[in-house]
C-alpha cells in the first residue's frame, strides 16, 4: 500500500460520481489504516510524510463532498494506532488527538477564515503561535503537586504505552516542576527528538556493534524510548521540546505563547523558533523562512504548526472529531525516488476486495526505505483512471519496469510515473486474475456502481467461505482496538487457521479447553510458558467494552467511531442486538431510530441490516457472546444539566455557530442528533425552524429557544 499523493494524474475530486468515490474512500481508508500501525506502534513507516498527508487530502477531500462516507473506518475520524503491547497501558485524561493538515498557501488562508466564521469574529484580530513541527515522539508527562508521577506515549490517542521509567533519564524532562502558579495537576505534553549529529553517531555505534541500524531520526528516537531496559534508553541522545498540555487543575497562563514561557520557567527547553504572528502573511512568512532554515537545523522537522493563541478562543473552538479546530500543520513538499517493480501480489481484504500491491527494489525516500506499493486497482494497473481518461499519459506498469514513486509522510508511497525508456525488452502487460488466490479459487467480479456501471474494485465472491476473509476477520477481532489479545497476532492467527484450531472468534475462548487434544506446548516455537501466557491474555479480554464489541464483529462501515456512537446510543449489548435484528427485519422505527444518532446514516444502517440479515452471521455473534461478558456503555462524566441527553439543533443560531452550539453539547456528556424521534430530549429551535420543529411537537419533546438553551448549560 501507499500514500496516494494528490497529482495532475489523479481526477478532480469534484469530477468523481459517488459510486467512484466511495471505491477511493474506502481503498484510501484502508491504507491509511496500515500506514498509522506502522508509524504509530511499530516504528518502522514505509512512506514518507509527504506522501501519506496527500493520502489523508484526497481523503479528507472525498469526505467533504460525500459527508455520509464518514464512519469511524475513516482515519479522519482516529489518531494513530494502538500501544504495541509491550509496555503497560495509561489512559490520557484528556485524548492526544492529531493535527489537520495544510499543504499550500490557500489552506492556511481557509484555516483561518474558518476560524473567524466559527467566532463570529468581525473586527477582533487574531493571534497564533508558529513552531517548527518536530518529526518525533509525541509524549505526555503528568505531574502531581509538581512531581513527575507518569510518561505515556501518544498510543491510540485515548491510551498509550507507560514509559515513566525511561522517561526519567531524559535530562530535557524535569523530576519536579519549579516556578510559581505549578496546578496541582498537570500534563505536560510535547515531542522526544534526536538530532541529527547523535542519530548519525548512534548508528556508527549500532553498525560497530552488530545492531540494528536505524533508519532516520525519528524512528531512532522512538526506539530508544520504547527499550524495556531502561538503562539503555539513557545511554541514548533523547531531547524534549514541551509544547502543549493536557489535564490542568489550574491554567496559569491565558496564551498559547504564556503557556511555552511558562513551561520554560518550569525547567523544559521548549522551541526558540517559536513566534506569535498577527497575519496570515506573518504566518506564511515565517513557514518559508523555516523552510528554508530546514536543512541547516541539527533536528527534524516536517512542517509549521499554527495554534490560535488565545486560550478561551481554543476552547470554544473545541475539536471535530481526531482534530482541534483551534490548530493546523502547514507541511513541507513531497519527495521522490526512481527504483524498480520486481514483483506484483495481490491481497484479498476482509471484505474480499482484492489490492494489487507493487514490491519494489528497495529504495530510500525521505530517510525511510521503501519496498511495497499499493497499485490500488486493476485500472490503475492499465493507466486508467476513474472516469476513463489516461493516468501516467496512459502509461500501464508492468512487471520489470523503472518506476517514480512519491512518499509524502509516513506511511506508503504511490507510482508517479513509469520511465518506458527503461521498460525491458520482454515486460508483459499485467492481467489482474479471473479466481481469487485463495485455495477456493472462486471467482472474481468488478463491483457494480449505484449507476450500474462497472467499478474499479474487485472483489471475491467467496464471502465467509474465503478462507482469506475468514483470516482477515479473526485477524481484526484478535487486534489492538477491539479484543486487543496479547500474544495473538497475525502469524498466530494464520497458524491457527490452517490448523484448523480457530475458524471463527469464538474458538479463541475454548482454544484453552481443546489443548488437551491439540498439546500447543509441544508445538515448535511455543512452549508451556508462553502456552500460558497465551491463555491467560484470552481470558483477561472476556470481558470487553460494547464499543470494542460492536467494532470487532467486523461489519463494513462500522469501524470505531461509529461502534461508540452505538454503544452510547443504546448503552447495552442487549438494546444494540435488539435494534440490529429489528433494522435487518426492517423495522421503520428502528432503522428512524438508529439514523438518529451522531455518525449513523443510510451506508452503516444498510451494512448492519445485511450482518445481522444473515444466519451464518447470527450464528457467529450467538456463539461468540456466549463466550464473553460485553459491559455496558460508560455513563457521560459530565455533571451538567445535559448530560447524556439527546440533543436536536434547528433553525438558525444567532449568538454561536452551529458547529459551536454542538461541539459545546458533546462537551457536556450530550448526544448531537440530526434528526428527532422519540427518544430526543431537547430542540433547540431558531428563526427558520421547520420540519424538526414540528416532529418535536409530535412526539411531545422539550423545545427550547437559544437564551433557554444557554441558561440550561450555564453558558
Amino acid at each position: 500500500m501507499i500514500a496516494r499523493a494528490k497529482s495532475k494524474t489523479l481526477p478532480d475530486v469534484a469530477d468523481l460520481t459517488k459510486a467512484q468515490a466511495k471505491v477511493e474512500w474506502k481503498r484510501l481508508a484502508l491504507e491509511i489504516e496500515g500506514h498509522d500501525r506502522r508509524y504509530y506502534q511499530e516504528d518502522a513507516p514505509n512512506i514518507s510524510d509527504a506522501e501519506y498527508d496527500a493520502l489523508r487530502g484526497r481523503l479528507k477531500a472525498i469526505e467533504k463532498r460525500f459527508p455520509e462516507f464518514v464512519t469511524a473506518e475513516s482515519p479522519t475520524q482516529k489518531v494513530g494506532a494502538a500501544p504495541s503491547g509491550r509496555f503497560k497501558k495509561i489512559r490520557h485524561a484528556v485524548p492526544m488527538l492529531s493535527l489537520d493538515n495544510a499543504f499550500a498557501e490557500e489552506d492556511v488562508r481557509d484555516f483561518v477564515g474558518r476560524i473567524e466564521r466559527f467566532l463570529k469574529l468581525t473586527d477582533a484580530k487574531i493571534d497564533l503561535s508558529a513552531e517548527p513541527k518536530i518529526d518525533g515522539l509525541s509524549m505526555s508527562l503528568r505531574y502531581e503537586d509538581g512531581e513527575l508521577v507518569t510518561a505515556a506515549t501518544r498510543g491510540d490517542g485515548a491510551e498509550g504505552e507507560d514509559v515513566t521509567a525511561n522517561i526519567r533519564t531524559l535530562e530535557d524532562v524535569p523530576q519536579k516542576l519549579h516556578g510559581r502558579n505549578v496546578p496541582e495537576i498537570c500534563e505536560v505534553r510535547g515531542e522526544v527528538y534526536m538530532t541529527k549529529k547523535a542519530f548519525l553517531a548512534l548508528n556508527e555505534r549500532q553498525k560497530a556493534a552488530g545492531d540494528t541500524i536505524f533508519a532516520n531520526p525519528r524512528n531512532s528516537a522512538a526506539g530508544s524510548l520504547r527499550q524495556k531496559d531502561p538503562a539503555i534508553t539513557a545511554t541514548r541522545p533523547l531531547g524534549f521540546f514541551a509544547y502543549s498540555w493536557g489535564e490542568m487543575s489550574g491554567m496559569p497562563e491565558e496564551t498559547q505563547t504564556g503557556m511555552i514561557h511558562w513551561f520554560e520557567r518550569c525547567g523544559f527547553k521548549t522551541n526558540p523558533l517559536t513566534k506569535l504572528c498577527h497575519s496570515v502573511e506573518q504566518l506564511l512568512a515565517f513557514h518559508r523562512k523555516i523552510e528554508e532554515q530546514r536543512a541547516a537545523l541539527d533536528y527534524d522537522i516536517d512542517g509549521v504548526v499554527y495554534k490560535v493563541d488565545r486560550i478561551d478562543w481554543q476552547e470554544r473552538l473545541g475539536f471535530v472529531s481526531r482534530t482541534p479546530r483551534w490548530a493546523i500543520a502547514h507541511k513541507f513538499p513531497a519527495e521522490r525516488a526512481m527504483t524498480v517493480l520486481r514483483d506484483i501480489e495481490i491481497q484479498v481484504g476482509r471484505t474480499g476486495s482484492l489490492t494489487p500491491v507493487g514490491k519494489l527494489e528497495p529504495v530510500g525516500v525521505g530517510g525511510v526505505i521503501v519496498q511495497n506499493v499499493t497499485l490500488h486497482n486493476e485500472d490503475y494497473i492499465r493507466g486508467i483512471g476513474g472516469k476513463g481518461e489516461k493516468l501516467r499519459e496512459g502509461r500501464d506498469i508492468r512487471i520489470g519496469d523503472t518506476v517514480v514513486i512519491q512518499r509524502a509522510g509516513d506511511v506508503i508511497p504511490q507510482v508517479v510515473d513509469v520511465v518506458i525508456e527503461k521498460r525491458p525488452k520482454d515486460a508483459k502487460p499485467y492481467h489482474f486474475p479471473k479466481k481469487c488466490p485463495c485455495s477456493l479459487h472462486t471467482d472474481v467480479v468488478r463491483e457494480e456502481t449505484a449507476t450500474g456501471e462497472e467499478g474499479a474494485r474487485a472483489r471475491c465472491t467467496g464471502e465467509f467461505a474465503c478462507p482469506f476473509q475468514k483470516i482477515e476477520h479473526l485477524k481484526l477481532f484478535a487486534s489492538r482496538r477491539a479484543f486487543d489479545i496479547d500474544g495473538l497476532g497475525e502469524k498466530q492467527i494464520e497458524f491457527f487457521f490452517e490448523q484448523g484450531w480457530v475458524k471463527e472468534p469464538a474458538d479463541i475462548f475454548t482454544l484453552s479447553e481443546r489443548n488437551a487434544s491439540i498439546k500447543l506446548e509441544e508445538i515448535e516455537g511455543y512452549g508451556e510458558t508462553s502456552v500460558r501466557n497465551l491463555f491467560n491474555a484470552i481470558e483477561q479480554r472476556r470481558r470487553i467494552p460494547l464499543e470494542r464489541f460492536i467494532y470487532a464483529l467486523g461489519m463494513r462501515h462500522v469501524g470505531e467511531t461509529t461502534a461508540l456512537a452505538l454503544a452510547r446510543g443504546y448503552g447495552s449489548w442487549d438494546a444494540v442486538h435488539d435494534a440490529c435484528m429489528k433494522v435487518a427485519k426492517g423495522d421503520e422505527d428502528a432503522i428512524v431510530e438508529m439514523d438518529a444518532l451522531d455518525q449513523i446514516g443510510d451506508t452503516v444502517i444498510r451494512s448492519i441490516a445485511a450482518y445481522f440479515g444473515e444466519s451464518h452471521n447470527r450464528g457467529i455473534v450467538e456463539r461468540l457472546t456466549g463466550q464473553v461478558d460485553i459491559l455496558d456503555a460508560e455513563k457521560p462524566k459530565s455533571n451538567s444539566a445535559i448530560a447524556g441527553k439527546t440533543v436536536v439543533f434547528t433553525g438558525t443560531l444567532e449568538r454561536m455557530t452551529r458547529d459551536e452550539a454542538k461541539a459545546t453539547a458533546e462537551r457536556l456528556g450530550a448526544k448531537v442528533s440530526g434528526s428527532v424521534s422519540k427518544k430526543t430530549d431537547y430542540v433547540v429551535a431558531g428563526p427558520g425552524a421547520g420540519s424538526k420543529l414540528a416532529e418535536a411537537k409530535k412526539h411531545g419533546v422539550t423545545v427550547l429557544t437559544e437564551d433557554e438553551w444557554l441558561k440550561l448549560i450555564g453558558e
